[in-house]
């Protein structure tokens, strides 16, 4: 028995179109989205009298995904704190391959976002930064080099 391939990452927001937009000016392409009217779900996330809308994002070039999921009811619930650092226990990031990480943390910016550090070089290999966005979201990306 093998894993096949992750398939998507799920992010409970509360501004579904902030995110949409940010996530969009990053490189991903919106796959849909709408509210979620299947009644399974609640099944297979465990809540009751689940009202949601849901977004796909998808990788231009890849498999992955990222879904994004805006609850009306019940209500999300806030994490503490906020904005929680690199070292708190549970997912933390997505990390994205990018071109020029410099240019899309100049776009990302006009969405909000602020680097959580600043951009370094790993060796001859990557640059690499931390950009949280709206929501406190956080994103890695990677440049790679040569």
């Amino acid at each position: 028995m093998a894993v096949h391939r992750m398939d998507n990452v799920l992010i409970v927001v509360d501004d579904l179109e902030a995110v949409i937009a940010f996530f969009v000016e990053l490189g991903l392409e919106l796959e849909g989205k709408g509210p979620l009217e299947w009644r399974g779900a609640e099944r297979v996330i465990g809540l009751d009298d689940v009202r949601q809308d849901v977004a796909m994002l998808r990788v231009p070039d890849g498999p992955g995904r990222v879904e994004l999921a805006k609850f009306h009811s019940p209500a999300a619930i806030a994490p503490e704190p906020k904005d929680a650092p690199a070292n708190t226990l549970g997912l933390r990031r997505v990390m994205f391959a990018v071109d020029d990480v410099e240019d899309v943390v100049t776009r990302l910016r006009a969405h909000g976002a602020e680097l959580v550090g600043e951009i370094v070089q790993f060796e001859n290999i990557y640059r690499l930064c931390y950009v949280r966005g709206p929501e406190g979201i956080v994103v890695g990306l990677a440049e790679q080099l040569g």
